[in-house]
């Protein structure tokens, strides 16, 4: 099933990490989606289910992916429950709803449960409810009111949503201790707050369990025809060697598509894990290095402090192939609002005040480790810092007519973008032949 909202803020990823955590605590083996690009809610959804949090996106995808790997990341599952993105019809602009959740919702033929934020209302939420089931071919089963304020409240809400002919699913009262803390991007992964967040999201759990009928949750779910797709599979293609490829994770770099960890094993790498916080080393025989995004703005004197990483991470970018994304990219500058940094890229990084978020469809300006100079590719940006300069000699993309971005340097390709390697698995193969 679907969780969606009329808006942004309504209660989506409350409800969603709730119900997740709810029907695996009732022995369901619950597998987590999201509707989007988004790293932050995927990492709630994996401590809820124990499960890799996935993301469905048809604008970095493609249309035909998306049951594809929503099969692949279901496999072995007993429900999926997919969390929706800003309000259930709003997509890519300008685009007529393209990658919305009611888009995504509708290649999955799934029903949807829409979560509907009550507090400053009445009567009126049954013509928001009306409004939505209308607009489009959506199959709207049901509704969860969120933010009650009593009981006389809920009474008038949810009479006038049974009058549109919807079931009330379930009542949330206003609460403010399950709230998870936010930050200059959103929520605060919950990687960086692993204890907290276990807690948080038992306690989304057991309000969900409490306050939903998780009986005709489960019922909705299961009326979701089956899909005529094939499940996605990562193509394999091994060569002659099988490099060591190092993934940053830790606090710091938490953001990263996990089928593009299946994409470098499925070509022959050896993928392990490293923490640039606290390992003084790569590990052992690393021939390359994948740096994704994150948040090292908020960890720049302690990265600073470990120079033996840097260091070494200075020297592969010499010897090996590195590719490094959004955090990635701040790490291998100079410094990072004054505090040293890898020296990889001849640019310094900074925070700023403005946020820059978006799709871009990209063309690689150059050759490098993942592309060839032409190609085109779909990614997103999502950050507040800026790099001066914006690009090296040999920029890795553009993707506006305010030029090039992003960095080639050697066996070395750096940028803001974001990239799901399924829509371009050749990146991927491209790689593990340049760490071979």
């Amino acid at each position: 099933m679907v969780v969606a909202a009329p808006s942004s803020g309504s209660g989506k990823t409350t409800v969603a990490t709730g119900l997740m955590t709810a029907l695996a605590a009732r022995g369901l083996s619950v597998s987590p989606h999201k509707v989007g690009p988004d790293y932050i809610d995927p990492g709630y959804h994996a401590l809820a289910t124990g499960r890799p949090g996935r993301n469905l996106d048809p604008w970095l995808t493609s249309e035909e992916l998306i049951a594809p790997l929503f099969l692949h990341g279901a496999h072995g599952a007993d429900i999926a429950v997919v969390e929706g993105v800003m309000g259930l019809y709003d997509g890519v602009a300008g685009e007529g709803g393209f990658a919305s959740t009611a888009h995504v919702a509708g290649l999955l033929a799934a029903p949807v449960v829409l979560v509907v934020d009550a507090a400053s209302a009445g009567r009126s939420v049954a013509a928001t409810v009306h409004g939505f089931r209308t607009f489009e071919d959506v199959r709207i089963g049901g509704v969860i009111l969120n933010r009650i304020g009593s009981d006389r409240h809920e009474r008038i809400c949810r009479d006038a949503v049974e009058e549109t002919g919807l079931p009330v699913l379930g009542v949330l009262r206003r609460r403010d201790d399950v709230a998870a803390p936010s930050r200059h991007l959103g929520l605060v992964p919950a990687a960086e707050r692993r204890a907290e967040a276990v807690g948080a999201v038992e306690r989304l759990g057991a309000l969900v369990a409490e306050c939903c009928d998780l009986e005709e949750l489960v019922a909705l779910a299961r009326s979701a025809p089956r899909l005529a797709a094939v499940p996605w599979t990562p193509p394999t293609g091994r060569g002659s060697g099988r490099p060591v490829v190092a993934v940053a994770g830790g606090r710091a770099f938490t953001f990263g598509y996990e089928e593009n960890v299946e994409l470098l094993e499925a070509a022959g790498a050896e993928v392990v894990r490293f923490d640039p916080l606290h390992d003084e080393s790569l590990p052992e025989n690393t021939a390359g290095v994948i740096i994704g995004g994150g948040f090292p703005e908020m960890y720049a004197a302690e990265l600073s402090a470990n120079e033996p990483l840097r260091r070494r991470i200075a020297r592969l970018a010499l010897e090996g192939v590195v590719y490094a994304e959004c955090a990635g990219l701040l790490y291998l500058t100079r410094e990072l609002d004054g505090a040293p940094m890898c020296g990889v890229l001849d640019a310094t990084a900074k925070m700023t005040p403005q946020l820059t978020l978006g799709y871009r469809n990209a063309v690689a300006v150059g050759d490098s480790v993942i592309a060839r100079a032409g190609e085109r590719v779909r990614g997103h940006e999502f950050h507040r810092t800026a790099v001066a300069p914006g690009h090296g000699a040999v920029a890795a993309w553009q993707w506006s007519t305010a030029g090039p971005e992003g960095f080639v340097h050697g066996n070395c390709v750096a940028s803001y973008l974001h990239l799901h390697w399924a829509a371009s698995p050749q990146a991927a193969r491209r790689f593990v032949e340049a760490a071979v």
